[in-house]
């Protein structure tokens, strides 16, 4: 089974530490981000296509062709936005395929990773405190997804949709637009392909652990 992971990004609100280093390289805990992943993929994951642009020669170099026993690829993302990048590796993925798409800047427990492979289609979401700044999810009673809403002025629910997920080839099928950010978003395919198919909604844990800016790094040292 194949993984396609987002690591294309500049990583703005993380430097000044992501001016010398892709920000899925950032440390804590002794080691990278992208090993943190792929040291929680399953071994059923043993294909990575990873999106690289911003500094992306390191990422080349740091994982090479193999990378935690998998095979490694790499296509050009796009600053323009991850929805390019994503569409750059419809060759690595045939016909009706099944996949993961994880974006390689955010951190994600192992745990929440496996229960995801529990179900044919799924995405991690997790509550927060404030819905009104985030892509928010609305599940019905079976826990699968009914839409996503970016930004709500009046919330239906508290859950954002975080970034690991598990679809199918169909998504490569829907329209793409640029978003109001001026972007080409990943997260608008997966809105239309949520109302297509049955997508579970994977529940994260409150308190949810980032990695957006610098204090971060500092925080997640201090965990386990």
């Amino acid at each position: 089974m194949k993984i396609i992971i987002f690591a294309a990004g500049e990583g703005v609100r993380m430097r000044p530490l992501t001016l010398t280093t892709p920000k899925p390289l950032l440390s804590y805990r002794g080691t990278t981000n992208l090993d943190h992943l792929f040291a929680a993929l399953p071994h059923e994951i043993d294909e990575a296509i990873i999106t690289i642009d911003y500094l992306g020669q390191q990422i080349r170099e740091y994982c090479g062709d193999n990378f935690y026993g998998r095979s490694i690829k790499y296509v050009q993302g796009s600053s323009d936005g991850n929805a390019l990048g994503f569409l750059a590796t419809k060759s690595y993925i045939t016909l009706g395929e099944r996949f993961a798409v994880a974006y390689g800047d955010e951190v994600f427990a192992g745990d929440e990773i496996s229960r995801c492979f529990a179900h044919e289609y799924s995405w991690i979401c997790y509550p927060v405190e404030d819905p009104t700044k985030v892509g928010v999810v609305s599940v019905d009673d079976k826990g699968f997804i009914t839409q996503i809403v970016e930004k709500p002025l009046q919330p239906e629910s508290n859950l954002a949709a975080d970034g690991f997920m598990i679809i199918n080839a169909d998504i490569f099928d829907y329209p793409l637009e640029k978003h109001t950010n001026g972007e080409y978003i990943f997260a608008d395919l997966m809105k239309q392909f949520v109302l297509d198919h049955s997508v579970y909604a994977v529940m994260g844990s409150p308190g949810h652990q980032q990695l957006t800016t610098p204090t971060d790094i500092e925080y997640l040292n201090q965990t386990v």
